[in-house]
């Protein structure tokens, strides 16, 4: 009888075609599903909790799977950190759980950080890591602004054209945007999002920073419905899913 383990995932998504495997370069579920074959010779396909885009970081991914080999949770961490060693992706935590849990259907909710740069010198260490906005940046406003994009409302004016959800109704639980010396963090919560919706909601609330536009325009543009009515997405790079929050009770085995 297989054993489905719960792994907790760190990746730099630079270089990566994105989470999932795809024919046109090396993704971070085919990195990992190679590495986790490597050690047990079984072939398995990972679930994750979100499908993050090429350039997307994250601090804590979370993604499952079966496997038939005896081994306990410490060993499979183990053992496919030792086939990741030249790829930029650790598993941190690896837990063993029941067979009902998923990684994608069991989460509550999914917290995630926007960063950029608020400084006229480009980026050296964190090249990469941050968005670079050179010009000065309202914080404030930008905080103020983003507050009517709490709670539950139709997203569309936020979505990307390739987003597959059902529908573009979603709850944010949280957008929070403060200056932290030269960088500017967005912390945004959600149980979950739509295709591009941190990124375009970032871009947009640049344009209230640099300040061309008002809060009003922002609720203008969300009551609009309408894709064209928001400018640009802010680049991936700067984004990093940080945590996945799960439901009492659907961790342990």
């Amino acid at each position: 009888m297989a054993q489905r383990f719960k792994i907790t995932i760190e990746y730099d998504g630079g270089g990566y075609v994105g989470w999932q495997a795809q024919d046109n370069g090396p993704s971070v579920q085919e990195t990992i599903e190679q590495a986790i074959h490597a050690f047990s010779g079984e072939r398995v396909r990972l679930t994750t909790a979100g499908r993050t885009d090429a350039g997307v970081h994250a601090l804590g991914q979370v993604a499952h799977f079966d496997l038939k080999k005896k081994i306990t949770p410490h060993q499979v961490m183990a053992a496919v950190n030792a086939h990741l060693k030249e790829a930029k992706v650790a598993v941190i935590k690896a837990e063993a759980v029941d067979e009902n849990f998923s990684a994608r259907f069991s989460a509550a909710r999914r917290h995630y950080l926007y960063r950029i740069l608020n400084r006229k010198a480009p980026p050296v260490l964190d090249h990469g890591k941050v968005w670079h906005v050179p010009q000065k940046l309202d914080a404030e406003k930008m905080h103020a602004a983003a507050q009517a994009l709490v709670g539950k409302h139709d997203f569309t004016t936020f979505r990307s054209i390739r987003c597959q959800a059902k529908s573009p109704v979603k709850t944010l639980d949280r957008l929070d945007v403060e200056r932290l010396g030269e960088e500017i963090l967005f912390r945004v919560s959600a149980r979950s999002f739509l295709h591009h919706q941190v990124r375009s909601m970032v871009g947009t609330l640049k344009l209230v920073g640099l300040g061309k536009w008002t809060a009003d325009n922002v609720t203008e543009a969300l009551e609009a419905r309408d894709r064209t009515a928001v400018g640009f997405n802010a680049p991936p790079h700067g984004l990093y899913l940080i945590r996945v929050e799960y439901r009492e009770g659907q961790t342990p085995a």
